[in-house]
């Protein structure tokens, strides 16, 4: 059986058979912040072995591919948040060229900036597993949150988008938002009351609200639950990293590290992992080593 696949201009048609699956992938995202036709080429250049494919969600680029074909994805957060979350239960060896507007993930792994150094780390970095959350089986990057910090989350994820129309709807959840009453077993045990919990796997989620010393090389999570204890501390971070551009440091409060974790609180409460909200509570969390490699610095 034959696949063929639609691409847009200037992006090679392919036509590929199980005989003819490709070992090596570069997904590259046109609509990337930093992508330009000079840089375009230039990986096109770096990665003439490789099949190039442009970034669709509709489309299901693992039928093109080997189950074990080196994937190296150029785009913004989205791109690359999308493609590593499908090949998380994978054996795909993933390069990450980040070309966003925040980066959290990539700041994360310590991935270079420049795309030069970039290229050189996707093509021949080591290849090594590393930490993914998963909140009620949800695969997140960056950070779970319970409560009103979840909100602000999609609401400066809307404002980087430029979507008012769900920035307004956003920003309504972020003024609704109330305490609520929590109870942790697992990992941790504890119970109280706050405006908000967040798990975290990176250093800055969202718009680069910092918020943690995580990052997925640990094995494991960290939840903050000092993290947003007001709405005004909430929203002054969010001003601060989304309005003003500026990574403003802030109190973490007090910070527990886990790998298994189970929340309840009363009321129910929505459940965000990264931008998205997915359900609301009770929330089981864990920490899991991919089955899928980064290629990182040696």
């Amino acid at each position: 059986m034959t696949t063929k696949r639609r691409v847009r201009p200037g992006l090679t048609k392919m036509t590929t058979t199980r005989a003819t699956l490709a070992k090596r992938v570069l997904i590259m995202s046109s609509k990337a912040g930093s992508m330009t036709p000079e840089i375009e080429a230039k990986l096109r250049k770096a990665f003439a072995d490789c099949l190039v494919l442009e970034f669709d969600p509709t489309e299901d680029f693992e039928k093109l591919i080997t189950p074990t074909a080196r994937v190296v994805v150029a785009g913004g957060d989205g791109t690359i948040g999308f493609v590593v979350r499908k090949l998380a239960d994978s054996n795909h060896p993933v390069g990450l060229i980040s070309m966003g507007t925040y980066n959290n993930f990539a700041a994360a792994l310590k991935l270079p900036k420049s795309i030069d150094s970039a290229i050189e780390v996707a093509r021949d970095g080591t290849a090594r597993a590393i930490t993914l959350g998963r909140v009620n089986g949800t695969v997140f990057l960056e950070a779970a949150a319970i409560g009103l910090f979840g909100e602000t989350i999609a609401a400066g994820d809307s404002a980087k988008e430029r979507m008012y129309g769900d920035l307004a709807h956003d920003m309504k959840h972020v003024l609704e938002a109330r305490p609520f009453e929590y109870k942790l077993s697992g990992d941790i045990v504890g119970s109280g009351s706050c405006m908000s919990l967040v798990f975290t796997n990176t250093s800055s989620i969202g718009t680069q609200m910092p918020i943690s010393d995580s990052t997925p090389l640990n094995p494991y999570l960290q939840l903050s639950v000092h993290a947003g204890k007001s709405r005004t501390d909430i929203l002054r971070r969010m001003l601060a990293s989304a309005v003003l551009w500026r990574h403003q440091e802030s109190g973490k409060g007090q910070v527990f590290h886990f790998r298994k974790l189970q929340v309840t609180t009363k009321p129910k409460v929505r459940i965000y992992a990264d931008n998205v909200q997915v359900g609301r509570t009770p929330a089981s969390l864990t920490a899991e080593i991919s089955a899928l490699k980064v290629l990182l610095s040696h």
